[in-house]
């Protein structure tokens, strides 16, 4: 993944409601939701939620599908793991961060070792 596009998918999710959004998304799974249970869940109104809809779908965070008279959105899970995969490619110089074994990258390490 391009660094252009995880700064175009990070600035989509550093908005507080947006990033609420696509937490709903994630929560909900390949069922996905329409923006009305969205709306009702999340308290926001439908203008507002329609602009921060467009906004994930354009950082490709989320998907859009027309079913029968209603859309429905669902999170784009392989560009979130693709987000994640880049922000943590070579975390802790390729060592394991955490666990009982590793020293690394651990709070009580020295700065040195992080």
């Amino acid at each position: 993944m391009e660094s252009t596009a995880v700064v175009k998918a990070l600035a989509a999710l550093a908005q507080a409601s947006r990033l609420e959004v696509f937490r709903s998304l994630v929560v909900a799974g390949q069922p996905g939701l329409t923006p009305g249970a969205l709306s009702e869940s999340l308290g926001v109104a439908a203008n507002t939620l329609s602009f921060h809809l467009k906004e994930l779908l354009h950082a490709e965070l989320i998907t859009q599908e027309r079913v029968g008279r209603n859309l429905i959105y669902r999170a784009q899970f392989e560009r979130m793991n693709a987000v994640l995969a880049y922000l943590t490619q070579n975390c802790c110089q390729g060592q394991a961060c955490m666990g009982e074994q590793s020293t690394q990258c651990n709070p009580s390490s020295s700065p040195s070792t992080c």
